[in-house]
Parts: C-alpha cells; structure tokens; sequence
C-alpha cells in the first residue's frame, strides 16, 4: 500500500517585485498553511518523507507541515523539478520514489497538482485551492506501479474556517 499526499502552496504574494520563483507567502496563506498543517497531523499519519518545488511559496507552505508532522531535516528536501505547471515532472518523481517509503508528502503548484489529484485519484476536484491537501491511496508495492487510487481525504481551508 502507498499513500500519496499532495498539497499546493498556501496563498502567495504579488505586492514584491521579484520573480516567480522567489514570491513569497501572503499571510493569509501563512494561516492557512498553519490551520491546514494541524488538521491534516490531526486525522492522517505522518508522511515518512516531505519533498517540496524550491519555490519560496512551496518550500514555505512545506515548512509549516514539516514543523506540524516533527519531520526531521533528513526527511525534508527539496526539488526544483516539482517547480512544475504541466504536472509531468511532478508524475516522473512520484513514480521514482523509493519503494521503502510508504507515505510521501509534496508541495508544489497548480495547474499540475490539480491535474495530478483527477489523474491519480477516484474523486474529481475542480480546483485544487492554495494550501489544499489531498491524500490519494493505491493498492500497490511499487511507486512505479500505480495508476488510478483511492481519494481518502481533502482537506481545504475553506472548510475549516
């Protein structure tokens, strides 16, 4: 059994002049990211490894759950491929994932995570919203291996609110 948790970025800022990569996050997605972080540690097991886009907004948002879950920093890394739109890049890591680890958790970007969650999932999600996490189950072994899985949990911040 492997189970994949997918979170995007919490709400990030437009107001600085930098590039993409480096916008940080607003602090309403500094909340969200803090009341999603203690939901999820509430009601799903800890991630064995977190892996996070290097994106200033991602590896933010990643920290707050890193902090939550007590992720060690040899649990935590980063990856610039998860800095991906099209979801492609982000497909290629989850399939090469290390078959040791059950449970992974990555922070990343839309539009790719919400393709990933319809793609991967049994449970159609028209947006995935900023800081949203979805927790997606396959019935298999092997990372390489799965395809379609169960959806067992979403958690946005507008419901907890």
């Amino acid at each position: 059994m492997k189970t994949l948790y997918l979170t995007r970025h919490a709400k990030s800022s437009w107001k600085h002049d930098v590039i993409d990569h480096q916008r940080p996050l607003k602090i309403r997605g500094e909340k969200d990211a803090a009341l999603v972080s203690k939901e999820v540690t509430k009601t799903m097991l800890a991630p064995a490894k977190i892996i996070s886009s290097d994106a200033v907004r991602a590896f933010a948002t990643a920290n707050y759950f890193k902090d939550a879950f007590d992720i060690s920093d040899l649990d935590f890394s980063v990856d610039h491929e998860l800095y991906d739109f099209s979801g492609q890049k982000v497909i290629k890591a989850i399939k090469n994932l290390d078959d040791s680890l059950d449970c992974v958790l990555f922070f990343g970007h839309n539009h790719a995570f919400t393709s990933i969650v319809n793609m991967l999932g049994n449970k159609y999600i028209d947006n995935l919203p900023t800081a949203g996490f979805v927790a997606i189950q396959f019935d298999t072994n092997s990372w390489s291996a799965i395809t379609v899985g169960e959806t067992i949990k979403t958690i946005f911040p507008r419901d907890l609110k």
